[in-house]
């Protein structure tokens, strides 16, 4: 299908929350939309590549919550394409943690540091609360200072650096219950598919965008299209991409990551209000990167309950978490290292043959100096990727509603969506699809309530007048920008209206 010349939406980005969105719009009969995209693929932060003679997952690369009282959308619409999964159980990996002479840390030691460091969490969150509540006059914080609380431990060991790392880390911090679990389940499946993840993003597709043998041919989805510049009005939003390209539209959803708004990749002209900067910058973004490592053959433990393990180092987070893929593919030989935030940012900003000399380094220790080499390696770089400039969205443990509401909450006509705006699944595949189905119809509504407007406007004149032609300089008027030359765009004479607000 040909891209509309004046599409009544635009969706900024082709990741599961854009695609998501734009799936319930053309269901609902919106199909005069286009999807720009930065890249040249569908998926934004899920992302395949093939490394090893398999297809890894650089992104997210699990189901999180399966199993509990209602169905986890992501799941349902796994189990209808035929997504391969392999459960991931964690609940051993703290019995599975080396010290840097090859041990196994007993497991009554590692399970009192477990202990330890869940304790000081509870406690640290406590502290955070009574915070929170003296900030904002809460009646609730004498209760809390009522209550005899000792101050949170500090992580100062090896294993307590490491457990500290998987429980605030590895896993995002959260506070009890989550909500993921509470709703959806406790089970993790780890995506082990040669098809990608992202291949339930091009399903999705198929059902409103027209594609051929797997691949998207629709003229409606943009890829490459860098934006750069939302100026939006009351009429509409113009939408300028760095080739030079300018798309007119009714209405804008924005679905790029938080790391991107945080960013100084896409400006908003006029600039966005102040309540929407502050609640945007009190976000976190969460670097999150996988590192895989191809050997010659298994040198590591890999019977049951031997999936993941733990190294145990002087610094915290440095290469801590450890998996291998003989579970989702049998005889790859491919072990998955994560860090995070500054290790991340850290091993991005240096050469891969450092980042496998130190990872080389970690497995010496733990399994000793006869290990082979690893063959290949591969880094993902979610930080310095300007379009994702992140992995995910990170709150603070103590966030008020209003944080969240400002987020999500649009301006003007430009709708805001993507994990970071689902207040209960923020960081996860489903508050990602979730949350561009929560925008798309909140979209609709806008949609429809502006249509009652102009309605009830045009009678009345209507019926003095009767019907109303478009006049030819307004068709003129929508002609799609991208269309003409762009020395002509450039030059200023297109005569373009500024943004009023």
């Amino acid at each position: 299908m040909d891209s509309p010349s004046r599409p009544s939406v635009i969706i900024v980005g082709a990741g599961i929350s854009g695609i998501a969105a734009a799936k319930v719009l053309a269901e609902n009969g919106i199909e005069d939309l286009v999807i720009l995209e930065a890249s040249d693929r569908v998926g934004g932060r899920i992302r395949k590549e093939s490394f090893g003679g398999v297809s890894v997952e650089l992104g997210a690369g699990w189901i999180a919550g399966v199993g509990g009282p209602q169905p986890n959308p992501v799941w349902e619409l796994g189990v209808q394409f035929g997504l391969r999964t392999c459960f991931s159980d964690y609940s051993n990996a703290r019995y599975n943690i080396y010290d840097r002479s090859g041990n196994i840390i007993p497991s009554g030691i590692a399970a009192d540091s477990y202990k330890k460091a869940v304790d000081s969490a509870i406690e640290k969150l406590r502290k955070l609360e009574e915070e929170e509540a003296t900030a904002y006059g809460d009646d609730h914080s004498n209760n809390i200072k009522n209550n005899e609380t000792k101050p949170p431990s500090t992580p100062e060991t090896p294993i307590e650096l490491a457990i500290d790392f998987i429980l605030h880390d590895f896993e995002m911090a959260e506070v009890e219950p989550i909500s993921t679990y509470v709703d959806f389940g406790e089970r993790e499946y780890f995506v082990a598919d040669e098809r990608g993840y992202d291949y339930l993003l091009y399903k999705m597709a198929e059902e409103f965008l027209f594609t051929s043998k797997g691949r998207i041919l629709d003229n409606r989805l943009k890829l490459n299209k860098v934006v750069r510049e939302l100026q939006y009005s009351k009429s509409g939003v113009t939408v300028k991409t760095e080739d030079g390209c300018v798309y007119e539209t009714n209405y804008v959803i924005l679905s790029v990551s938080i790391g991107v708004l945080q960013s100084d990749l896409l400006a908003f002209n006029p600039p966005l209000p102040g309540w929407k900067v502050q609640a945007i910058d009190k976000c976190d973004v969460m670097v999150y990167t996988k590192i895989f490592l191809k050997f010659p053959y298994k040198f590591w433990p890999s019977g049951p309950e031997k999936e993941f393990f733990i190294y145990a180092h002087e610094r915290r987070g440095y290469y801590t978490f450890w998996q291998h893929m003989e579970n989702a593919y049998p005889g790859s030989n491919i072990l998955v290292v994560t860090l995070t935030n500054g290790e991340s940012k850290r091993v991005e900003a240096q050469l891969d043959e450092e980042t496998l000399r130190e990872a080389m380094a970690a497995l010496r220790d733990m399994f000793g100096s006869n290990i082979p080499d690893a063959i290949d390696i591969l880094v993902p770089r979610w930080w310095n990727n300007r379009f994702q400039r992140g992995s995910y969205s990170n709150y603070p443990i103590i966030s008020n509603h209003k944080v969240f509401h400002d987020i999500k909450a649009p301006v003007g006509r430009i709708f805001f969506t993507g994990e970071h705006t689902s207040e209960r699944f923020n960081g996860y595949v489903h508050g990602g699809y979730l949350a561009g189905i929560d925008t798309s119809k909140a979209l609709l509504e806008e949609m429809r309530k502006e249509k009652e407007s102009q309605t009830l406007l045009l009678e009345p004149l209507l019926a003095l007048t009767g019907p109303l032609t478009m006049s030819k300089p307004e068709t003129v008027s929508n002609i799609h920008k991208c269309d003409i030359p762009t020395q002509l765009y450039l030059s200023g004479k297109l005569g373009i209206p500024e943004a009023i607000l």
